[in-house]
C-alpha cells in the first residue's frame, strides 16, 4: 500500500488519511492468531526459545536514547565549515552553527556544547553515515514509525517496536523487572499522540511485549505502588472479572484467544511486580543524591539515571527519549541554533554520565547504548537533493537577518549519526561519512535501518533473519530479512 505525498492535498488531510489506514491495521492486530516461527517450530516462551535464529551476543541489554524530532548531525556529531551568526549571512553558507572541539579520541571532533560526550567517545563507536529512505512526505510520525519498527507505515499488521522484538525474543532478564521500558515520552496531549502511540507498542506480539510506559521518571516509584486496598484476594477478584469480560460473546468476535491470554500475562506480570521488593528500582528518591544532581535535573537526565537504575536490575532493553513534540525540541523549525543550545545542555552531561556510571559498575561492556533520531536537518534541503518532498520549513529566507534565521530547519535523510556505546562495539571508532559541502549526504559505507537494526539486533544475540507468520505470511525482525550487521563495528 503506497501512500506518497500529493502535493495538493494538506499535511492535516495527508495526517488523517495516514491515521486512518494505520488504525485499521492495528485492530487488526487485536484479531490475529498467535504468531507462528518461519523456522519449523512454534515459538516457545521465553526460556526455550527453539523457534528463532540466535547469533552469540555481545550485549545482554540495550539503552536506546531516542533524540526526538531530528537532531542535526552538522550541529552535534559531524560537525562541518563554521560560521557564527551575523546579519546578511546567506543561508547556502550555513553548515554548522557551532565550531568544533576535540575528544577522548584523537582526530574525532564534536560539536562544542557536548564537551561531557566528546571526554567519553573513546568508549564508542560513532556512525556517521546513515541514511533514511525517502518516505515521499516527510512526517516525524512516519520515520519515528520507520525507526523503530523497521517497515514503512501504513502496514497490513501493527508491527512491534524494536524494544517488542527483543523482549519477545530474549524474554526476561529478571523474573520480575519487565523486559522493556519506555521513559519520557507523553502519550496525551503533546501533538499526535495517536502516531506515537502506533508504534510505541508489541503489535501483533501482545500486551505482555509491549512498554512498561513511565513518561515522568521522577514519578516512576508510584506507577509500581500497590493501589491502597489492593490485596492479592481483590486482585484475583479483579482478573477473574476481567476474565469474564473477555470471554463475552461480543468481545470474544473482536480479539483472538492468543491476544486474551496476552493480556492475562500481562495482568499478572504487573502484579508480579507490584508485589515484589524489585519495584524498588523504579525509586529514584532511593539514589544517591550526588548521583541525581551529576544526572540534572531535566526529565531526560533523570531519565537516564532510571534507566541505568533498571538495567543494573534486569531490564533488557529501555529507551529514554528527549520527549517528541511537534515544534519543540529537536524538531527545529525556527530558534535552530539556540533550541539545538539548550537540547546541548540537556543531553550532555546525562549521556556522559550515563556511559561513565556503567562502565564503574562493570555493566557497560554487556549494554549496548545508542543514541539516534529519525533523520538530520539542513538549511536548504528537506529530504534529499531531488526529492518532491514538500518544504516544511515554517519561514524560507535566502539571507539570515533575525537571529531565528540561524539554525537548520529542513528535514534532511540523506546522512546522519548514530552513536554506539559499550555492547561489544569498538571503542573511539568512526565508521563512514558525508560530504563537507552540501549536499552533506553520507558518501562512504551508507548505513540503512535494516542493517542498522541487523547490528543492534545481531549485538542481542538475534538473527535479523528472524521471522515469524502474522495471518499467513511472514513477517522478520528486519524488513523481509534483508538487514546485514556491520561487523567491522564490533571488537
Amino acid at each position: 500500500m503506497g501512500f506518497e505525498r500529493d502535493q495538493a492535498v494538506p499535511d492535516d488531510v495527508m495526517r488523517r488519511d495516514f491515521m486512518r489506514q494505520l488504525f485499521a491495521a492495528s485492530a487488526a492486530a487485536w484479531m490475529t492468531s498467535e504468531p507462528k516461527s518461519l523456522f519449523g517450530t512454534e515459538p516457545q516462551r521465553a526460556e526455550n526459545q527453539t523457534g528463532v535464529l540466535r547469533t552469540e551476543p555481545t550485549a545482554d541489554a540495550c539503552i536506546l536514547l531516542w533524540m526526538g524530532g531530528g537532531m542535526a548531525a552538522p550541529d552535534t556529531f559531524d560537525p562541518k565549515h563554521y560560521i557564527p551568526f551575523q546579519k546578511g549571512l546567506p543561508v547556502k553558507e550555513m553548515l554548522s552553527t557551532f565550531p568544533a572541539i576535540d575528544t577522548a579520541v584523537s582526530g574525532l571532533r564534536v560539536c562544542k556544547g557536548l564537551e561531557s560526550i566528546a571526554s567519553v567517545m573513546d568508549r564508542g563507536t560513532l556512525i556517521r553515515s546513515a541514511v533514511q529512505e525517502d518516505l515521499g512526505s516527510i512526517l516525524h510520525s512516519r520515520h519515528q514509525y520507520h525507526w523503530h519498527t523497521g517497515y514503512v507505515p501504513p502496514q497490513t499488521v501493527a508491527c512491534p517496536h524494536l524494544g517488542s522484538w527483543i523482549a519477545k525474543v530474549l524474554g526476561r532478564r529478571d523474573s520480575v523487572i519487565p523486559p522493556f521500558i519506555n521513559i519520557g515520552q507523553r502519550l496525551e496531549g503533546v501533538g499526535e499522540s495517536e502516531e506515537l502511540k502506533a508504534f510505541t507498542t508489541a503489535g501483533f506480539f501482545g500486551s505482555e511485549y509491549g512498554p512498561m510506559n513511565l513518561p515522568i521518571p521522577i514519578d516512576a516509584a508510584k506507577a509500581v505502588l500497590p493501589p491502597v486496598g489492593m490485596t492479592d484476594r481483590r486482585f484475583s477478584e479483579r482478573r477473574k472479572l476481567f476474565e469474564r469480560l473477555l470471554d463475552a460473546s461480543e468481545s470474544r468476535d473482536q480479539v483472538s484467544d492468543f491476544q486474551t491470554e496476552s493480556i492475562l500475562r500481562s495482568i499478572d506480570n504487573a502484579h508480579e511486580l507490584l508485589s515484589s521488593k524489585d519495584r524498588y528500582a523504579f525509586d529514584l528518591s532511593l539514589e544517591d543524591e550526588g548521583s541525581r544532581r551529576r544526572y540534572g535535573d531535566t526529565r531526560f537526565g533523570q531519565g537516564c539515571l532510571l534507566a541505568r537504575r533498571l538495567v543494573e536490575s534486569g531490564a533488557r532493553f529501555v529507551e529514554v527519549t528527549t520527549e517528541y513534540v511537534p515544534f519543540l525540541h529537536w524538531d527545529t523549525h525556527a530558534n535552530g541554533h539556540d533550541t539545538v543550545a539548550r537540547m546541548h545542555r540537556e543531553i550532555d552531561t546525562p549521556i556522559a554520565q550515563l556511559i561513565l556510571d556503567l562502565e564503574s559498575r562493570g555493566l557497560l561492556d554487556r549494554t549496548l547504548v545508542i543514541i539516534a533520531s529519525e533523520f538530520s536537518r539542513d538549511a536548504l534541503i528537506e529530504g534529499v537533493p531531488g526529492s518532491n518532498a514538500a518544504d516544511q520549513a515554517t519561514e524560507k529566507v535566502e539571507v539570515v537577518s533575525e537571529r531565528k534565521h540561524y539554525g537548520l530547519h529542513r528535514h534532511f535523510t540523506g546522512g546522519t549519526s548514530v552513536a554506539l556505546f559499550g555492547g561489544g562495539v569498538k571503542r573511539g571508532f568512526v565508521y563512514g561519512k558525508t560530504a563537507d559541502q552540501r549536499p552533506l549526504i553520507a558518501v562512504e559505507d551508507p548505513v540503512t535501518i535494516p542493517d542498522l537494526h541487523a547490528t543492534i539486533l545481531s549485538a542481542m544475540g538475534i538473527s535479523p533473519q528472524t521471522g515469524f507468520e502474522v495471518e499467513g505470511r511472514p513477517f522478520y525482525v528486519t524488513k523481509d530479512g534483508i538487514g546485514k550487521p556491520i561487523k567491522e563495528l564490533f571488537i
